[in-house]
């Protein structure tokens, strides 16, 4: 099947687009300069892919998506700035992906097999990781970092600059403004820490040792009303030696800057 059978004759794409040849462009999508499209990747009708956006393999982009548009910072003139999306990703319904700004790299990052349900926002210099499960509504301000195994329920608002670790979970509804450290579990506005992610831990097998070390660390770092600091010496001596898993845990408590979800 030649290339063009894949293109709906109303979809219009710039000429210095680098398209591969498998790629799907339905009806009424329009294709910015400088656009990379990996094979596989599927576009539904009413896309737009603004500039200067590399998307990869086998991806698939729902309708009236907008990817890769100039950000909402105004502190943003017109710079040559990025957005890359990786491999396997899910893009639903009127989700909105902006490029970075200079002020911070230049790029807005989205890596693999993630999950943007519908109305997802991810705003300006964000980092995302692989894996991440955000519902119907979420907005990502700027320069937010979000790790990998992330879950964040519907209609929940991260404040800029967060970062939220991997395995963690934010409930429905939720305002984050400050860091989740790893493997937690937090809900509410604005959101509290209530525990670990028991639940997505045991979905990907993990022993009850594991669990249970984690369970434990959490019960240090928050309900023994210790300094960060001693936290992270106390699970580093009696929980680190048999649960190495807990070594992401201090480092998310150690590289925190906005201070963690309390």
């Amino acid at each position: 099947m030649s290339k063009t059978e894949y293109i709906h004759p109303t979809a219009i794409i710039d000429p210095s687009a680098h398209i591969a040849a498998d790629v799907s462009i339905g009806p009424y999508c329009i294709i910015g300069p400088e656009v990379t499209i990996g094979s596989g990747t599927q576009l539904h009708s009413h896309v737009v892919v603004s500039g200067y956006t590399k998307i990869g393999e086998n991806n698939e982009i729902f309708q009236f998506a907008s990817i890769g548009e100039v950000c909402q910072d105004l502190k943003y003139k017109g710079e040559e700035t990025w957005l890359e999306i990786g491999d396997h990703n899910v893009i639903r319904e009127h989700a909105s992906l902006h490029r970075g700004t200079v002020q911070d790299h230049s790029l807005t990052k989205v890596g693999s097999h993630n999950l943007l349900m519908v109305n997802t926002h991810i705003a300006h210099d964000c980092q995302i990781g692989d894996h991440n499960i955000f519902a119907n509504n979420v907005g990502v301000a700027g320069h937010v970092q979000v790790g990998s195994h992330v879950i964040v329920g519907g209609n929940s608002g991260i404040h800029q600059f967060c970062k939220i670790d991997s395995y963690s979970m934010v409930g429905a509804a939720s305002l984050v403004v400050k860091d989740i450290p790893a493997y937690v579990t937090v809900s509410g506005n604005p959101a509290h820490a209530f525990g670990i992610n028991i639940e997505g831990m045991k979905r990907r097998g993990w022993s009850r040792e594991v669990i249970q070390g984690l369970r434990e660390s959490f019960k240090i770092i928050y309900k023994e009303g210790l300094t960060v600091k001693d936290a992270v010496e106390k699970i580093r001596a009696e929980i680190l030696v048999t649960v190495p898993e807990a070594q992401r845990l201090i480092d998310s408590l150690e590289q925190s800057k906005r201070g963690i979800v309390r």
